[in-house]
């Protein structure tokens, strides 16, 4: 009988193994890969979201509303929710920290000069304003150009308190046990080639890592942009190869994550 435990034992030990090295732990997948949109902009309803639409694929937008652009949009985005998008967090009127090399940054909203409630209530009315659209109390958040700080201050402590996640600007392709979901990576794209995205995912799932894009203009509109002939060919690389790559909003990864992270502590 004891054989019989110990031969059981050593089984679920090569099984874990296997599952590890082959990215088994990604859903049951050798990787994971999120694609993120920035600052609601037209092509998004458009461009991006008929092509995400027309392959079954599911993404997260990261909502703002600095150019005054969103009183038309709400309708869509209320249909793009109920169709399996998330709507992420992205302030209320995308304020960064200006400075040398910031010169985009209007001055009316430089985090330079925002007190923490400042960034705080905006971070909050933001949240009213989504659960407006979508109607849903859970969700992620995207810092702007990357910022963390008020001055000197972090607002990671605030993000904590009021998402599942955040991500960040850095590159990188973590595993699972080494997200850090207050400050997740990315690859930008802005320039490439549908091959030289498609060369990211399969890095990906060769490393059986988290891969999250993020994209601003798709066939023009923000001075960040891929081409739409790259953006399709990214989008039906990655639906041919669902079998092996989990696509899916931020907040169901996040989650996903959290939960193997805390279940996996030492």
């Amino acid at each position: 009988m004891k054989n019989h435990i110990f031969l059981f034992l050593i089984a679920q030990l090569i099984t874990a193994n296997i599952s590890a090295q082959t990215g088994a732990l990604w859903h049951g997948k050798k990787c994971a890969v999120v694609l993120t949109y920035d600052d609601a902009l037209n092509v998004h309803i458009k461009n991006v979201l008929p092509a995400l639409d027309s392959l079954g694929l599911k993404a997260t937008f990261y909502i703002s509303d600095y150019f005054d652009g969103l009183k038309d949009q709400i309708f869509q985005w209320r249909k793009a929710a109920a169709n399996g998008h998330e709507l992420g967090n992205h302030t209320l009127f995308h304020p960064c920290a200006g400075g040398p090399g910031r010169e985009f940054v209007r001055s009316d909203y430089d985090l330079r000069y925002y007190s923490m409630k400042r960034i705080t209530d905006e971070i909050k009315m933001a949240n009213n304003l989504l659960t407006a659209i979508d109607g849903k109390t859970k969700r992620t958040f995207a810092y702007t150009c990357g910022d963390t700080k008020v001055g000197d201050s972090s607002i990671i402590s605030i993000i904590r308190q009021l998402f599942v996640a955040a991500r960040g600007v850095q590159q990188e392709m973590p595993p699972i046990d080494k997200v850090d979901l207050y400050q997740i990576g990315c690859y930008s794209g802005n320039g490439q080639s549908g091959e030289e995205m498609i060369d990211w995912v399969k890095r990906t799932m060769s490393n059986h890592t988290l891969l999250v894009f993020l994209f601003h203009g798709v066939g023009g509109e923000h001075s960040l942009n891929v081409s739409l002939e790259a953006h399709s060919q990214l989008l039906h690389f990655l639906k041919q190869n669902e079998k092996d790559i989990w696509i899916a909003p931020m907040l169901d990864v996040s989650e996903y994550i959290r939960n193997y992270q805390q279940k996996n502590k030492m």
